[in-house]
């Protein structure tokens, strides 16, 4: 019998409502499953429909509790696998681990390449992320990867802001590594870029050596992949503030949010923080905080996955 459609799309427990958003952006609705605990902790999971020849997406973000949503997506994959599905797709919108993408010290492990490689043993067949840490971690896998910028949501919301004069305005990368990132961002609006000089003495730890270029009297944007603790952020909004800005802005594509970050934002003179939903965040407050939907960026990169089309045109 002829089938509706030639590809589903499923959930894990991580990120529930961007994986509602994005279906309903394409117009479908989430696949069948019954995903829980037994009674020991262990992963019980099963697929409610067939899928047998299907082009399958599940979206699952390995956030905290990493290791438990990691497994959960391994076992999803594996279910989907033996289920005889045509491809499965593991729709990562945010990506743990991605820190540990070298060995930054003797005896370390690479965490990246063996996450990579457990994707790819359970039978994932393609891993579309957003914003990974590290662009190179591409090369840990030997399936496609489609690692998605969320910049676009970025500049359509900085473009219609009435609190912002780009003309006044100033893209600040919170570190050297950060560059290529805030480089784009600062391009597309027009506007200049300064970088942060900072030295990590140790982990979840920054000082502010200097600041690369000029931002007096300026808006600056601090833009950054990743807020997790927020400590360095505090620190890079105090130094700019030192040096005369008239206003400080922070956006991030993954709200990780660990410990005291949202206090240590509270505290800073960071007047809004912009953060994406590849993490799912409730009772944020909402005179510092505003989350922009990825939802329609990863809808259209599905769609363009099943029809054969470029997925990267989306970014130029």
């Amino acid at each position: 019998m002829p089938r509706k459609s030639e590809f589903k799309i499923f959930s894990g427990s991580s990120n529930i409502p961007l994986a509602k958003k994005i279906a309903d952006y394409i117009g479908v609705e989430l696949g069948k499953v019954e995903l829980g605990r037994f009674a020991d902790g262990e992963v019980n999971f099963r697929i409610g429909e067939t899928v047998r020849g299907y082009d399958v997406f599940i979206i699952q973000s390995t956030c905290k509790p990493v290791n438990e949503n990691l497994m959960e997506l391994l076992i999803m994959i594996d279910a989907f696998k033996r289920a005889s599905a045509g491809s499965i797709a593991a729709v990562i919108p945010y990506y743990g681990y991605a820190r540990q993408d070298r060995k930054a010290k003797g005896r370390d492990p690479i965490s990246a390449k063996l996450v990579a490689n457990l994707l790819t043993e359970a039978g994932a067949t393609r891993v579309i992320t957003m914003d990974l840490h590290s662009e190179q971690i591409q090369g840990f896998f030997d399936i496609p990867v489609d690692n998605l910028q969320s910049f676009p949501v970025f500049i359509e919301k900085f473009k219609n802001s009435d609190d912002i004069d780009l003309r006044e305005t100033v893209i600040v990368s919170p570190d050297v590594g950060g560059v290529k990132r805030a480089r784009r961002l600062a391009e597309k609006l027009g506007v200049p870029l300064a970088i942060m000089d900072k030295r990590r003495p140790a982990d979840n730890q920054a000082e502010i050596l200097n600041v690369i270029g000029d931002v007096k009297n300026k808006v600056a944007i601090l833009f950054d992949d990743i807020i997790d603790t927020a400590n360095s952020l505090k620190k890079s909004a105090e130094k700019i503030n030192e040096l005369g800005a008239k206003k400080i802005i922070a956006c991030a594509t993954h709200a990780v949010l660990s410990g005291s970050a949202v206090e240590n934002i509270m505290e800073s003179p960071i007047s809004k923080v912009y953060i994406t939903d590849t993490i799912h965040k409730e009772n944020l407050p909402v005179e510092k905080f505003e989350v922009l939907s990825i939802a329609k960026l990863f809808g259209e990169a599905i769609m363009r996955i099943v029809k054969n089309l470029s997925v990267s045109i989306l970014f130029r």
